[in-house]
């Protein structure tokens, strides 16, 4: 019920965004979802992708520092109140979200939001627990 995703280290300076993202399409990797995270000096990309190990080793090739992190997917109600229920069960059971953002699977019911938990497997007990989807990865990365 874990998702893989790839962590990319890249200089805040124009170009570099693009660079990442042409060195992942020349190999055949597809982004599935994505985050940026900046500061002045630097960003964290955070990517689902369809191979995490070939997109690991390409940009670890072209210099990139890149780590693996475990993040969760959940389905969540797309309606007014459904990311508010998961996060206040979470609240409940004194579970930390310590980053997240959305994943576009499909127009209809639900949406996705992939979470990073500072436990992520008691988030993953109280979230199944509660009747929501926790997807598995193979799912997200075939996509």
């Amino acid at each position: 019920m874990k998702v893989e995703q790839i962590s990319i280290f890249i200089e805040n300076k124009s170009g570099r965004l693009a660079e990442v993202t042409r060195i992942l399409g020349e190999s055949g990797v597809n982004i599935r979802a994505l985050s940026l995270a900046d500061t002045s000096d630097f960003g964290i990309l955070r990517l689902i992708v369809n191979d995490r190990e070939k997109a690991q080793l390409v940009l670890k090739e072209k210099g990139f520092t890149v780590s693996k992190t475990e993040v969760v997917a959940v389905e969540v109600p797309d309606h007014p109140g459904g990311l508010s229920r998961i996060l206040q069960t979470l609240d409940r059971d004194g579970i930390n979200v310590e980053y997240m953002y959305a994943f576009v699977e499909r127009c209809g019911e639900n949406a996705v939001i992939i979470f990073r938990f500072d436990e992520t497997d008691r988030a993953i007990t109280t979230l199944v627990g509660d009747g929501f989807i926790v997807l598995e990865g193979e799912r997200l990365y075939a996509m």
